[in-house]
């Protein structure tokens, strides 16, 4: 596959069209965005956090970019700046064409009620939601973002997270697209003084999907939890890259990702940890566990620590594996059809992820997501 770097590509053409008059400030952000993209294009599989997702299938397709509503965000441009949009083509499309919606938590305020914001592109259709959410000092809220395009759509997202001191974010990010779909989403996020960011990512959906995620821990006693799942079958392929980084002392992070793959789909999970020289106290931990309930699936695992400092307590790990016999000797012991047993543990295995998600309506959506998806009632 080859870059996209012509200046009369489609998405070059477009952008002259839609936003070439803009000369404020926004619009000179979206002008760096598409000269990046036309010199840069889209990521290849020569480049080494590309190797393992082939995005050809998406690079092929002459999208039509979708009509969405962009807020005013004039008063937080320079949280606008602040989003690194050379990570990659992707990323620059999106700042080029970005939707932009804000949700600011007011300081010290408590919201009961979740934020949801829902996505969905339309067959053929291409989209670039920007979503800038900030947690003043001391709130507490939870946002649900929802990928459920119901057609061969192409999302292309990018969400900013900021929790100032003492806040406190919970983040649900669900992504059950149509199984023809395209997603790719990158989220950026900064933790303050004693604040804690939570974050739960189920993938189910999409024919090609990744998520890029950034966690930066940039005062004293901060605090994030970054957790996945992917549940995969057919052809699917979903790739997770994930960096936190502990720039400064007695900041904790714990991952867990976990990954259920059938027929011949495709996972990568790449996550790095840095722990940068005077982060000590860093309480640090990674996992990514891996189901395969297919000889044909496959799996691409690199969880990575990067450590700067001797006052630590850091850890990593990964397996890939099949249903423990054992389990399953036991459950068949009790009398339980081989195919009800494999379905009851592989559920045990993915509900752990789940159980995060404290909103019922969304914990019984994919409760029955996953088991439709095995096929069985329990």
């Amino acid at each position: 596959m080859t870059s996209v770097v012509a200046k009369d590509t489609y998405f070059a053409k477009e952008f002259r069209e839609r936003f070439g008059d803009a000369n404020d400030a926004i619009g000179k952000c979206r002008q760096e965005a598409i000269e990046y993209f036309t010199e840069t294009g889209l990521p290849t599989l020569r480049q080494e956090d590309w190797k393992y997702t082939n995005i050809a299938p998406i690079a092929n397709v002459d999208w039509r970019v979708g009509k969405q509503t962009s807020e005013d965000v004039g008063n937080v441009l320079e949280l606008v700046r602040e989003f690194n949009f050379e990570r990659n083509g992707f990323t620059a499309l999106n700042q080029a064409f970005a939707a932009y919606r804000v949700i600011r938590i007011p300081k010290e305020t408590s919201v009961e009620t979740p934020f949801i914001i829902e996505h969905a592109a339309a067959d053929g259709e291409a989209i670039f939601p920007h979503t800038i959410i900030v947690a003043e000092a001391g709130s507490r809220a939870t946002v649900v973002e929802v990928f459920a395009s119901e057609a061969a759509g192409f999302t292309n997202s990018a969400t900013q997270i900021f929790v100032e001191d003492n806040a406190s974010l919970t983040h649900y990010r669900v992504q059950k697209d149509a199984a023809d779909a395209f997603n790719y989403g990158v989220t950026e996020v900064t933790v303050g003084r004693a604040a804690r960011y939570d974050a739960t990512s189920i993938n189910l959906g999409g024919a090609i999907t990744r998520h890029d995620i950034e966690v930066d821990l940039t005062a004293e006693g901060g605090e994030t939890a970054v957790d996945g799942l992917y549940m995969l079958s057919g052809s699917q392929h979903h790739d997770t890259h994930s960096i936190i980084d502990h720039k400064v002392p007695n900041c904790t992070s714990h991952q867990s990702y976990k990954g259920v793959l059938n027929d011949t789909s495709r996972g990568v999970f790449n996550g790095k940890v840095f722990v940068r020289e005077g982060a000590h106290g860093t309480d640090a931990q990674q996992s990514n566990k891996n189901l395969l309930l297919s000889n044909d699936a496959r799996v691409d695992t690199k969880p990575q620590l990067e450590i700067f400092n001797e006052d630590v307590k850091c850890a990593h790990g990964a397996t890939v594996g099949q249903l423990e016999e054992e389990e399953l000797f036991y459950l068949l012991t009790r009398g339980l059809p081989e195919s009800l047993a494999r379905n009851l543990l592989t559920y045990g295995f993915a509900e752990e992820i789940i159980n995060k998600i404290t909103i019922p309506e969304i914990k019984a959506e994919l409760d029955a997501a996953v088991l439709n998806r095995l096929d069985a009632k329990i």
